[in-house]
């Protein structure tokens, strides 16, 4: 009799590859965005991401209830200002649309997370992440103006401010600035390995903060380093991230297991708005299972080595978690 090995006794029924089953996607592993616009009774959906809308004020409260009813346990907030100018400061703004946002969602349901994107591109007129002088960004001019930012939103309430503009020193700034104004409780979610991404493109028709000239070339990473992301990230653990963000997450899966096996922190895969849109679009026109292809991709992520996962497709997931998914 031949010898060989009988690995499908191990996936011969339904309930036996649930018992073996090695990773597995939770509600609490997600992080949902939102896109917070000024002006009133807006709730418009973003032409390349459908099923993500913008939302003023005075309709987030809905939405808010139906994502604490689903499950979720944590959010990110990005704004989209009225006024823009070349020094972003509607970012850094006492009551700025973002940090109205965060007291308001922290009335409505204390018991979410509110993450506050940290960064100045949805709010200056150039789209850049800081303030440009002869033609390129000022990293140490901007440094000020994202510790102010996030300084306002730890004012207003965020639970966890998370800096995304790529300058250098960003998270020992705003590190020092949160710990010189008595917030040295509120962790940093370092968008530390942030790749200059054709995958962005979505997002920033809802953020409305595309460069109005250049690109984002000089300050965020070349899709094709990899050992890159361990200078960057090691940067930031000495200089107090409390997490660490790979962004985007499906081309970049190596470099979440390189950041899942070097850092001893939560890792963070950002499953940017290209990657939701390409899966929209494909199911829209029947060439893919949606619910297959989105839990094989969040499943893909916690392969990889992610904690957590920010994903426009968390209201899908925790509706598939309810259902019949296996």
């Amino acid at each position: 009799m031949n010898q060989f090995d009988r690995h499908r006794r191990l996936r011969s029924s339904k309930s036996m590859r649930a018992l073996v089953r090695e990773n597995h996607v939770r509600k609490e592993d997600l992080i949902y965005p939102l896109f917070i616009i000024e002006g009133t009774n807006i709730k418009r959906e973003v032409s390349s991401m459908p099923g993500v809308f913008n939302f003023s004020l005075d309709r987030l409260e809905d939405e808010i209830k139906e994502i604490v009813d689903l499950g979720i346990q944590s959010v990110i907030l990005f704004g989209v200002p009225e006024h823009k100018d070349p020094e972003g400061t509607e970012a850094y703004h006492d009551h700025g649309i973002v940090q109205e946002a965060i007291r308001k969602v922290k009335a409505w349901a204390p018991e979410l997370t509110v993450v506050a994107d940290t960064c100045l591109c949805e709010y200056t007129s150039t789209g850049h992440c800081g303030i440009v002088k002869n033609g390129d960004v000022d990293n140490d001019a901007s440094l000020p103006l994202h510790v102010q930012t996030a300084i306002t939103q730890a004012q207003a309430g965020a639970d966890i401010i998370a800096p995304s503009s790529m300058m250098d020193g960003f998270v020992a700034s705003i590190r020092e600035g949160l710990d010189q104004n008595g917030f040295s409780h509120i962790p940093i979610m370092s968008y530390g390995v942030k790749y200059a991404s054709a995958y962005y493109g979505p997002f920033r028709d809802a953020a409305q903060s595309a460069p109005g000239e250049g690109d984002r070339k000089g300050y965020q990473m070349d899709p094709a380093n990899r050992r890159e992301a361990f200078r960057e990230s090691q940067s930031d653990v000495e200089q107090g991230a409390d997490f660490m963000i790979v962004k985007p997450a499906l081309a970049f899966m190596d470099i979440i297991r390189d950041m899942r096996d070097s850092l001893d922190m939560p890792i963070v895969a950002y499953n940017v708005s290209g990657e939701y849109a390409m899966i929209k679009a494909a199911s829209m026109n029947d060439w893919v299972d949606e619910q297959r292809i989105v839990m094989e991709t969040m499943v893909g992520f916690k392969r990889a080595g992610a904690d957590l996962i920010i994903t426009y497709f968390a209201k899908d997931v925790c509706r598939y978690l309810e259902g019949d998914y296996a």
